[in-house]
């Protein structure tokens, strides 16, 4: 199976937004792309005030786009996330939407951990404007593959991953807007590590450049397989890589190495309190 993560410089400028993702989500499926991961907040990005007047529901304009293309296209498309307004509620999610080559929406899967730190000096409030998602979701991909969902901050919680391997995930969606500096320190080892750990193929799809605000992603989009090998990395610019997914090599992997089978659960516990 061949996947692509697209890298985008995404602002609060929604129809350049989706001009640029159209753009190389086709360039990506004409390189024999069966799965596109588009990455976080790929329709709009910048401040909390445009991200508030950049939220839609799942029927707006971005899924829809996203519907119409896969379907078109003949792929599976991770439309990264999105702003989602949620009606009755003034907070909205971070929402990931999994968009089969039919075009239905297969799965959503909202962000569990909300991305409330201090970063180079620039201070992050995602539960300002959106509200933490509450189920781990797993999808199926066009030919019965396992599909896990995260969404950026989420990769620092290998938790999840261990969850989402553990219900039959074999391959990881990463869409992403990781910060300039804890992409340079921190992107690549914590993204093989979840791949490694959970003999998982990990398609992390970064968003790159400076968003407003002050704020900026590192970009470094990348496909890392089972055995902890970067497939394809991005350069810095709007673009997409794409590599081969090969899956009897991870049931190899997973053969050889039965990590998931040799866990301990009855040992480790919870935390002491």
């Amino acid at each position: 199976m061949r996947a692509a993560a697209v890298q985008l410089n995404s602002t609060e400028d929604r129809a350049r937004n989706l001009e640029t993702a159209d753009r190389l989500t086709r360039a990506a499926a004409g390189a024999g792309a069966e799965l596109v991961v588009l990455p976080e907040k790929w329709s709009v990005l910048g401040s909390e005030e445009q991200l508030r007047a950049g939220a839609e529901p799942l029927d707006g304009p971005a899924i829809s786009w996203a519907r119409q293309t896969a379907r078109e296209l003949g792929i599976d498309l991770l439309a990264g996330s999105i702003a989602e307004r949620v009606e009755g509620d003034e907070l909205g999610r971070n929402a990931s939407v999994h968009v089969s080559r039919e075009g239905a929406v297969a799965a959503v899967y909202r962000k569990l951990h909300m991305f409330d730190v201090e970063v180079a000096g620039i201070t992050y409030r995602e539960s300002a404007t959106e509200r933490a998602g509450e189920e781990i979701v797993t999808s199926r991909l066009a030919g019965g593959v396992e599909l896990g969902l995260s969404i950026c901050y989420d990769l620092r919680f290998p938790e999840l991953f261990r969850s989402l391997a553990l219900r039959g995930a074999r391959v990881v969606a990463l869409p992403a807007a990781f910060t300039l500096a804890t992409t340079r320190d921190h992107w690549e080892v914590l993204v093989r590590a979840r791949a490694i750990e959970n003999q998982a193929f990990v398609v992390a799809a970064n968003q790159i450049g400076a968003h407003g605000s002050g704020k900026s992603s590192g970009g470094r989009s990348m496909i890392v397989d089972p055995w902890g090998v970067v497939l394809a990395l991005a350069p810095d610019s709007e673009t997409f890589v794409v590599a081969e997914l090969d899956l009897a090599q991870q049931a190899e992997i997973r053969a050889r190495m039965p990590v998931l089978a040799h866990r301990r659960p009855e040992v480790y516990g919870s935390a002491p309190s």
